[in-house]
C-alpha cells in the first residue's frame, strides 16, 4: 500500500515528519481526510488538531493554526504560524 509523505513545519521549526496512512487536518472550509492518491490541493488551514495515523497504527497529533497545507504525489507540506505536537 501507498503511504503519505508527511512534513509539519511551524514558523521557526519542523514540527514532525514521516511516513503516513493518513492525515486529518481542518481548513477554513471544515475538516479534511487525505490518503494515499488523493488530488492535489492547496487549502488554508484552521485552528485545531491535525492527526496523522502512522503507518504502524500509531498516531501523532499536533495543534496548528495560521498556515496552509498542501497535497501533491503523496506529500503533504502543513506549514502553520503556530504549531506543538500534543502527543508523539
Amino acid at each position: 500500500m501507498a503511504s503519505l509523505q508527511v512534513s509539519l513545519v511551524s514558523a521557526d521549526e519542523e514540527v514532525w515528519s514521516g511516513s503516513a496512512r493518513m492525515v486529518v487536518a481542518r481548513t477554513t472550509e471544515g475538516e479534511i481526510g487525505i490518503l494515499p492518491g488523493h488530488e492535489p490541493m492547496l487549502a488554508i488551514l484552521g485552528a485545531g488538531a491535525v492527526r496523522v495515523t502512522l503507518e504502524d497504527g500509531g498516531s501523532v497529533t499536533a495543534d496548528a493554526a495560521d498556515g496552509f497545507l498542501s497535497v501533491e504525489h503523496n506529500t503533504i507540506t502543513i506549514v502553520a504560524r503556530h504549531a506543538a505536537l500534543t502527543n508523539a
